[in-house]
């Protein structure tokens, strides 16, 4: 017979895993046009491999490749992909606690930091609820992202230009599906969001890919602001 504990858990654990497989199947779809773009662009099949298992981080990995396939040398491309990813920075503070103590929980799930992954962990209601969000959401993402990017390397430029199916819109989407609920009940959030995408397209046409995004967390100033502003 099963506890009432192990049939609470078992009650929220099973939309954890329906919204996070969402995300897992976008993260597929991109990780496929990644193996794809870079292999059909002339490099060997083990760069995106070995790039999604060590650097694992998409928008950064797609820069760097870019980079590389126009033309750019190697420091070039690590110096544009630790530029985009210094957004888990804010994010590893977010979750630090959620991670866990120990030092392999710490170095693995540092690893696994995304912004899916917080998403998934800060939209829980108690610390329990969110490490277990965090590690499997983040466990699940990285074995699909590395699945899809080994698939489409080794398809490689079988697939065409993979930009003509739309893959590069699946993340993105999914995104927007998981920041709704938030958006729509939190006015502080809402407003840090307006901002932020503003600062984005404001500069798009003058910066680099990725750049914006960066620009865009200027949109927390005005979340701290607004919760001063209700402390007081």
């Amino acid at each position: 017979m099963r506890s009432p504990n192990r049939t609470r858990a078992s009650a929220w654990h099973s939309p954890l895993v329906r919204d996070s497989s969402l995300v897992w199947l976008a993260s597929g779809i991109v990780g496929v046009s990644f193996g794809a773009v870079t292999v059909a662009g002339g490099l060997p099949v083990w760069v995106p491999v070995v790039m999604s298992l060590v650097v694992y981080a998409g928008s950064a990995q797609f820069s760097a490749v870019g980079v590389l396939l126009a033309g750019g040398g190697p420091l070039a491309a690590v110096a544009t992909g630790l530029l985009l990813n210094t957004r888990t920075a804010a994010f590893s503070l977010a979750v630090a606690e959620i991670i866990g103590r120990g030092r392999l929980a710490r170095l693995a799930g540092a690893h696994l930091v995304t912004d899916e992954t917080v998403a998934f962990a800060l939209a829980q209601p108690d610390p329990a609820r969110r490490r277990t969000a965090f590690w499997v959401s983040g466990l699940g993402l990285f074995a699909v992202w590395n699945t899809g990017v080994l698939a489409g390397a080794l398809a490689g430029s079988a697939l065409g230009d993979t930009a003509r199916y739309g893959l590069d819109a699946a993340f993105p989407a999914v995104l927007v599906a998981l920041v709704l609920p938030t958006l729509r009940t939190d006015r502080a959030v809402r407003r840090s969001a307006l901002l932020g995408a503003a600062l984005a397209l404001a500069v798009t046409p003058a910066v680099p890919a990725g750049v914006p995004v960066l620009l865009a967390l200027g949109g927390l100033v005005l979340h701290g602001y607004g919760m001063k502003g209700a402390a007081v």
